[in-house]
């Protein structure tokens, strides 16, 4: 069994058919998916898709992309948000630096207020980082210790990843590690510590090879853990036990309704 640590299955990609996509990956071996939010929108969907089925949880949070003139309603709603039994994250939040919808200082406090919400209720915060690598690193630093996430989509280095572990983060794989031309994060991914190894699609985006340029689903997953096997030396059998066991310890902890055999 598998665990999709970050699905927007709250994409309006999904509005049509978003209760087969989860069938088909339950039937493709995933137990469980996490849906982030971007906005306050998207995480009241989050929550509302997670309280329908067993082994769907939310993540709730403002994505640095939707930062631009935020009303203060969305903050509020966001934070009573995290207080919901399915929520099981902050996310999904950071810095990103390619489109620059805020400028740099703006972005960084928000993050930093984020990480302080995972902080303060003891929630997981999972970081986005685009072009902003020591910035977000810088951040995450700031706030520990007594925080803890992950770097979700990882394509960075190895020396990225340690340094994030060490301030007490998990590194997450997605279809980019299966690219033809990732070869330096299949390098970065055949070194990281097996205990914060984790997996996800990033559906409805970055489908795996060889799906690329189609819509992207939980049940790819699977594709995912097959080249971090191969990459690893591992079987399937055991990347989807050290993953799945890697997903409940920052998750799940504290969430009774979920366990490795939901």
């Amino acid at each position: 069994m598998l665990v999709d640590t970050h699905c927007h299955l709250n994409d309006t990609q999904f509005e049509q058919d978003w209760e087969q996509v989860w069938v088909q990956a339950q039937a493709a071996g995933v137990s469980q998916i996490i849906i982030p939010g971007v906005d306050a929108a998207s995480s009241v969907r989050a929550v509302a898709i997670a309280e329908r089925f067993n082994g769907v949880y939310a993540a709730v949070g403002i994505h640095p992309e939707s930062l631009h003139n935020l009303p203060t309603s969305e903050w509020e709603t966001v934070y009573d948000l995290l207080h919901h039994p399915k929520v099981v994250a902050v996310g999904e939040v950071g810095l990103d630096y390619y489109w620059n919808v805020v400028s740099h200082d703006e972005q960084q406090q928000v993050f930093l207020r984020q990480l302080a919400w995972g902080k303060e209720l003891g929630l997981p915060v999972i970081v986005h980082n685009r072009d902003a690598t020591q910035d977000t690193l810088r951040c995450i630093e700031q706030m520990a210790p007594g925080i803890t996430g992950v770097l979700h989509c990882f394509t960075g280095s190895i020396e990225t990843a340690k340094q994030a572990i060490q301030a007490g983060f998990f590194i997450s794989y997605g279809g980019p590690l299966t690219f033809k031309n990732a070869e330096n994060v299949r390098r970065a991914a055949a070194l990281v510590a097996e205990d914060r190894l984790l997996v996800e699609t990033d559906a409805p985006y970055l489908s795996p090879h060889p799906y690329r340029g189609q819509r992207n689903e939980p049940r790819r997953v699977a594709r995912v853990a097959e080249v971090l096997a191969e990459i690893r030396g591992w079987t399937l059998e055991r990347t989807a036990v050290q993953t799945t066991r890697n997903a409940h310890q920052l998750f799940f902890r504290l969430n009774q309704e979920a366990n490795p055999c939901e």
